[in-house]
């Protein structure tokens, strides 16, 4: 169970966007860990082995399996820099912190897709301090 994880800070006193955004990546990857490793017939893939390290390139790189399998069974961050130092160099170091914030302004210049009906909206911004603007 995930709780109090992404943008939740001092058990609920805290509330952080950005915080968030890069909690997706993590909990994202926690999720995959949780899942687990099949194994199947297509997963441990015997007649691939045989062909790849008998007779092939030696290498499962050039291997349909493998891009489907890299597709389905790996995470790939959202927002984490996976690039190594030196390319990370190469592309002006650019900070972790300024992509999530350019992340999150993407996110809030789009319009709510949660909709609620107009009566009801209107009931729950009579009754609470809403800081959304209602979406006509």
């Amino acid at each position: 169970m995930v709780y109090e994880a992404a943008d939740m800070h001092a058990s609920l006193l805290g509330f952080c966007h950005k915080s968030l955004i890069l909690g997706d990546d993590l909990i994202g990857q926690s999720l995959r860990c949780v899942r687990g490793i099949e194994a199947s017939q297509d997963s441990i893939s015997l007649e691939v082995m045989r062909s790849v390290c008998q007779g092939g390139p030696e290498h499962y790189l050039g291997q349909d399996q493998t891009l489907r399998r890299m597709q389905t069974e790996y995470v790939y961050p959202e927002m984490g820099n996976r690039t190594s130092p030196r390319e990370w160099i190469e592309q002006g170091k650019p900070d972790l912190i300024s992509t999530v914030i350019n992340r999150k302004n993407e996110i809030l210049a789009q319009p709510p897709r949660a909709r609620f009906d107009p009566v009801l909206d209107a009931k729950l911004r009579e009754k609470f301090k809403i800081h959304l603007t209602a979406d006509k």
